[in-house]
């Protein structure tokens, strides 16, 4: 059972209780890379990182012992779109992770000896993030595809980008883009929600409401871009993709299922049977749709030799011409829907990635879905459905690629 309310500063809370030992939450802020400035490249990662390096209460020593001292963690990530910062804890802290997550958010110092040493550790993850060609080509399809738009830049920042930014710019963008009306807090754990809707007034309800007040510049440029870039490996890593639906979309749950059918985790998807268990020519292939709120892209990954990439690409698009013109059975569609809801059921086993499910689904539709409603949705998904999707977004003529060779 799912409980929700509303502060007076605009920040949502949704709790869902469950008999563990274990407690997790979370805040999670609608405010990503995509709303960096051209000139703050960078800045929303910077800024997540330097909520650990001290607040007006604490060092930062104290800041990660906090949680740690009593067997919890502490933790934060940037994406796109999001900023999150998460605990987990035994249960009986449920204060102490509320109050530390409240303390970083809005009671961060920013020291500028911390942040010229933030910027070194950034610029080591930045190296070691080039050292994996198979992750790196990910945000370098988006940069092909979302040219000239903040959704194209990667997470990180570039060492040159990074030089430029200091305590006051970390500062202003917090004032302008953390935003309470924009921001979630999400928990799940054994404690009853009217306890937990006292730990939030008494900590985040301090906080003065802040509303948004820009829009986010949309995309609406689409292209089709084929490249090829030279890397000393010896494989081949390439990704083929197509614009998608935003989240709001009705269509992204067939998408979501195809996705799943091509090459989801399953060992029996259709491209790892047709490229790794049939011919051998592949050892990792996934496919991914990737959902934003004005757009959205469809993408498939795979690394192989590179005598055998023309081979593979081929097999790739024979898998999605099928879709195209042949509706699934009623066995395979069967198949496809239980192989998705089994991993959305084991999936909802595990409390902390329910955690961040329960956010984001909040952030987004204002409400969140059941497992059992989910399911539900994914039961209704029609052969009809799939093949229409499949026939407006697998033309080969809207695929861009790239390629490290």
């Amino acid at each position: 059972m799912y409980r929700t309310a509303v502060l007076d500063n605009g920040i949502r809370i949704v709790h869902k209780s469950v008999d563990s030992d274990v407690g997790h939450c979370g805040l999670i802020i609608n405010t990503g890379t995509r709303d960096e400035a051209e000139s703050q490249h960078g800045m929303a990662h910077l800024t997540e990182h330097m909520m650990f390096k001290g607040t007006k209460h604490r060092r930062a020593f104290h800041v990660l012992s906090r949680m740690e001292d009593v067997g919890g963690e502490i933790d934060a990530y940037t994406t796109k779109e999001e900023t999150c910062i998460t605990a987990s804890f035994l249960h009986e802290f449920y204060e102490r992770a509320i109050e530390l997550i409240n303390d970083v958010v809005f009671n961060s110092t920013f020291p500028e000896k911390e942040i010229e040493k933030e910027k070194e550790v950034i610029i080591d993850e930045i190296n070691s993030y080039k050292d994996s060609p198979s992750d790196m080509i990910f945000d370098d399809f988006e940069d092909l595809i979302y040219p000239n738009h903040p959704l194209g830049r990667n997470i990180l920042g570039t060492k040159n980008s990074l030089k430029g930014l200091n305590v006051s710019d970390i500062k202003g963008f917090i004032n302008e883009r953390y935003n309470t009306d924009q921001m979630v807090f999400c928990s799940i754990g054994n404690i009853k929600f009217e306890k937990l809707l006292k730990y939030c007034n008494k900590y985040f309800g301090n906080n003065p409401a802040n509303i948004r007040g820009f829009q986010r510049q949309v995309f609406n440029n689409k292209i089709v871009e084929n490249k090829v870039l030279e890397f000393n490996t010896h494989q081949a890593h390439c990704i083929l993709g197509t614009y998608a639906y935003t989240f709001n979309d009705p269509k992204r749950l067939p998408l979501f299922l195809i996705s799943n059918l091509l090459a989801g985790p399953g060992m029996n998807s259709r491209l790892n049977m047709a490229l790794r268990e049939r011919r051998g020519i592949s050892y990792n292939i996934e496919a991914n749709y990737a959902p934003y709120e004005d757009t959205g892209n469809f993408n498939i990954y795979f690394g192989s030799d590179k005598e055998n990439i023309d081979f593979a690409i081929e097999l790739i698009f024979k898998e999605l011409n099928l879709l195209k013109d042949k509706k699934l059975g009623p066995v395979q569609l069967n198949k496809a829907k239980k192989q998705l809801i089994g991993q959305i059921a084991i999936g909802s086993e595990i409390h902390s990635n329910v955690l961040l499910s329960l956010g984001k689904s909040f952030m987004i539709y204002n409400q969140v879905e059941t497992v059992k409603q989910t399911i539900k949705e994914v039961e209704t998904v029609t052969s009809e459905q799939i093949q229409d999707v499949a026939n407006e977004l697998f033309d080969r003529d809207k695929f861009s690629s790239l390629l490290y060779f």
